[in-house]
């Protein structure tokens, strides 16, 4: 039969057991190499995995930084007539757009009526008719879309009625 003293002893091995335990499991050699290597390959792959997300996008604008560089030398030879200067400009735009498109990234459709959605108002213009009220007069910055989502507001001046009823002439 067990004396209240036995039984002392016993719960103070196993309480000292149960630290033994721990402090292993805290400080287990093995388990922190195992964690710092996991720790190692995790950022090896984001590091990786964010390269490789870049890759594409950094050769098309090589790709561009090329072709403003043959417009730049272009212009310092004066090799170009204004027309010829013109084109070349609206290429290296319509190239940017590609560069955009193969993104997800295009412009937003031209829209008479001021939506908040989509458009920033900078600027207001007074209205010479009500029905003009609410109505872009003039796109500052145009706006794009990313994934039919607005990525950037575009910036717009808009006519404001400040007359009597909006709906007159």
């Amino acid at each position: 039969m067990s004396t209240p003293e036995d039984l002392s002893r016993l719960v103070g091995a196993v309480d000292a057991l149960r630290e033994r335990v721990d402090d292993r499991l805290a400080n287990d050699p093995v388990r922190e190499a195992a964690f710092e290597k996991l720790y190692a390959e995790l950022k090896d792959y984001k590091d990786g995995f964010v390269e490789q997300q870049e890759r594409p996008l950094l050769l098309d604008l090589l790709l561009l930084y090329d072709s403003m560089t043959w417009f730049h030398q272009s212009l310092v030879k004066e090799e170009m007539t204004p027309e010829t200067i013109a084109d070349s400009f609206q290429f290296l735009v319509e190239e940017l757009l590609e560069v955009l498109y193969r993104r997800d990234v295009v412009p937003m459709e031209a829209r008479e009526d001021f939506d908040p959605a989509v458009h920033r108002a900078v600027q207001l213009q007074k209205a010479s008719t009500g029905s003009e009220d609410n109505r872009i007069a003039q796109v500052l910055k145009r706006g794009f879309l990313r994934r039919d989502k607005p990525l950037r507001a575009e910036e717009v001046v808009v006519y404001k009625w400040r007359g009597g009823d909006p709906g007159s002439a």
